[in-house]
C-alpha cells in the first residue's frame, strides 16, 4: 500500500495531535506553523525572568484515574513533567474579611461551608451530594468514546444531567440563606456567569478525584512535549510558514500556497489553524452552507478570560491561595464596563514559572474585541489605557497584599488584539456553540468537513465548536482514526 501524505497547518494542540497520531498509523505528515513555537492557545511567553501563562488552568487527564491520561501518555505530554493537585479551587474573599474557600476534598469542603452557615446545612449536602455523584462519570473524556459507549455510561446519570444542566450556580446560590455565600457561589468557576452546575460539578469531582491538574513548567513546554514526540516519531515541522491557501482542484484539496509563495502537495490537507481564517481565508467562503456562514456572522465581541493583567512580583506568596476572587470595595472599570471583583490566579505552585522567592499573579478579565481593536489605532493611546488598567490592578491587589506595589517588577497586559496577533485566532475568538449545538454537535462536531470540498479536514476547537485542550488533542486523534476507518487501516496509538 502507497504511502499516503498529510499536510496539516498549524502546531497547535489539535495540529501536534493529528501529526502524531498521523505518523503513528504510517502516514508521511508535515505541519506548517506561522508562528516561530508551538502550541496556538496553548502558549506562555516570558518577561523579565518571570513566566506569563496564557492557557492552562486544569488540564482534563492529568492523572491516571481519567481516560484521558492515557491520551497525553500516548502524545508524550507528560514525560518528565510533574503534576500539581490543588487542594483549593477557589478562595471567594469580601471586604469584611468572610472568606469562602472551595476544598476540592468534597467531604472537607461540606465541613467547611456548614461552618460558614449551619443553617444552610441541607442546602449544603444536596451540593456536596451532586458532586458525589458524579466522581464515578468524566464528562470530558466522552470524546473517546463511540455513541453507543458514551450512551451506557450517560444512561445511569442521565436524571443528573438533566437535572444540573438546567440550573447555573447563580440559580442555585438563591438556594443559601447566607447572604455571603448567596454571593461568592455564582463566581467559583472562574468568575464566569451563567455556568451550569453539571459544568462546576465535574470539575470538582475531577480536582478531588486528581485527574483535572496542572502540568509542571506551563502550557508552552506542555505544548513542546508534544512536539519532541511528533518529532522524534518522524514528524516535520516548519515554523515561520504561513498558509495564504489551500490549492483546490475539482473541489479536492490537493495543496497549500505559503506566503512565500512556495507550493506543497498531499493526499491529504488538514487545517487546525483559526476556523474563521481556514474557511473565509485560505479558501475564500467557497465552501460553506448557511449553518457556517451564520456561525461566524454571529460572532461575540465580547469574551470571558481574554484580557490579563499579568505582574511579577519579588514576595514570596507560597502561603496564599493560587486562586482567589476578591469582591472590592473599590470597584474597578475596564473597557467601559465596571468590575465589582477581581479574580486572580497565583502561580505559587510551580517553581518553574519566576526566579527563587518571587511570584507571577495574574489577573484575568472579560473584554470587547472592538473596543480594544479601535484603541489599537492609536497606539498610544492603547498603551496608556493597558498602564491604567495595571495600575488599577495593582492599587486593589496592595490593599490586600500590604507592601505589594512597591515589589512589582514586572508588568505586562495582553488584550483580544494580542492573542489575535500572536496566535491568529479571529477577534482573538475561542469556538463557541451553536445556537442549535448541544448534543449533536458533541458527537459529530461542526465543520471538521466542509460541505463540497474532498480531500480536507479540519481539526481542534472550529472543528467541534467546543474549546479546552483536552478537545483539541482528542480531535486530532479522532481524525485520524477516521482516516484509518477510511483507508481501511488498523488505527494504533503507540
Amino acid at each position: 500500500m502507497s504511502r499516503k501524505s498529510i499536510i496539516i497547518i498549524g502546531a497547535g494542540i489539535a495540529g501536534l495531535s493529528a501529526g502524531c497520531y498521523a505518523v503513528m498509523n504510517g502516514y508521511d505528515t508535515v505541519i506548517f506553523e506561522a508562528h516561530d513555537k508551538p502550541g496556538g492557545l496553548c502558549t506562555s511567553w516570558n518577561r523579565r525572568g518571570y513566566t506569563i501563562d496564557g492557557c492552562i488552568h486544569h488540564l482534563a487527564g492529568s492523572g491516571p484515574g481519567s481516560e484521558l491520561y492515557r491520551v497525553w501518555q500516548e502524545l508524550g505530554a507528560l514525560e518528565g513533567r510533574g503534576m500539581v493537585f490543588h487542594d483549593e479551587f477557589v478562595r471567594v474573599e469580601d471586604p469584611e474579611g468572610r472568606a469562602f474557600t472551595v476544598y476540592t476534598d468534597i467531604d472537607r469542603l461540606e465541613q467547611h461551608m456548614k461552618q460558614l452557615s449551619i443553617a444552610d446545612a441541607e442546602v449544603i449536602e444536596e451540593y456536596t451530594r451532586a458532586a458525589r455523584r458524579f466522581l464515578n462519570i468524566d464528562l470530558l473524556a466522552f470524546g473517546l468514546l463511540k455513541p453507543w459507549q458514551i450512551g451506557m455510561k450517560a444512561l445511569p446519570r442521565i436524571g443528573d444531567f438533566i437535572k444540573w444542566g438546567k440550573i447555573t450556580l447563580e440559580d442555585f446560590a438563591q438556594k443559601f440563606k447566607d447572604p455571603f455565600l448567596r454571593k461568592a457561589f455564582p463566581v467559583i468557576q472562574y468568575g464566569f456567569s451563567g455556568i451550569p452546575m453539571l459544568i462546576h460539578l465535574n470539575f470538582l469531582a475531577g480536582c478531588h478525584n486528581r485527574t483535572l491538574g496542572w502540568p509542571s513548567g506551563g502550557s508552552l513546554q506542555f505544548a513542546r512535549s508534544i512536539e519532541r514526540r511528533y518529532t522524534a516519531l518522524g514528524g516535520r515541522i516548519h515554523y515561520r510558514s504561513r498558509v495564504e491557501k489551500i490549492l483546490t482542484e475539482d473541489n479536492k484539496a490537493v495543496g497549500v500556497r505559503l506566503s512565500d509563495g512556495t507550493e506543497h502537495r498531499a493526499d491529504t490537507i488538514v487545517s487546525a489553524a483559526d476556523g474563521h481564517t481556514t474557511i473565509f481565508g485560505m479558501l475564500e467562503g467557497k465552501y460553506i452552507d448557511d449553518g457556517i456562514s451564520k456561525y461566524y456572522q454571529a460572532a461575540p465581541d465580547y469574551l470571558d478570560m481574554s484580557l490579563q493583567v499579568s505582574l511579577g512580583a519579588a514576595r514570596d506568596m507560597s502561603r496564599e491561595p493560587h486562586a482567589l476572587a476578591l469582591f472590592l470595595e473599590d470597584p474597578l472599570e475596564v473597557s467601559g464596563k465596571k468590575y465589582e471583583r477581581l479574580d486572580i490566579e497565583i502561580f505559587n505552585f510551580d517553581k518553574n514559572l519566576a526566579p527563587p522567592g518571587k511570584t507571577v499573579i495574574k489577573a484575568m478579565f472579560g473584554a470587547s474585541y472592538g473596543y480594544w481593536k479601535d484603541l489599537r489605532a492609536d497606539r498610544e493611546r492603547y498603551e496608556y489605557q493597558k498602564q491604567e488598567i495595571a495600575r488599577a490592578v495593582i492599587d486593589r491587589l496592595d490593599k490586600r497584599f500590604p507592601g505589594l506595589k512597591g515589589q512589582v517588577e514586572m508588568v505586562d497586559v495582553a488584550t483580544p488584539v494580542t492573542f489575535e496577533n500572536y496566535t491568529g485566532n479571529w477577534k482573538g475568538l475561542q469556538a463557541w456553540m451553536p445556537p442549535d449545538g448541544g448534543f449533536g454537535t458533541m458527537m459529530n462536531g461542526f465543520t471538521r468537513s466542509l460541505p463540497g470540498l474532498d480531500n480536507f479536514y479540519m481539526a481542534g476547537q472550529w472543528a467541534e465548536a467546543m474549546i479546552g485542550i483536552s478537545t483539541a488533542a482528542l480531535s486530532g486523534r479522532n481524525l485520524v482514526r477516521h482516516l484509518c476507518k477510511k483507508y481501511k487501516r488498523l488505527f494504533v496509538t503507540k
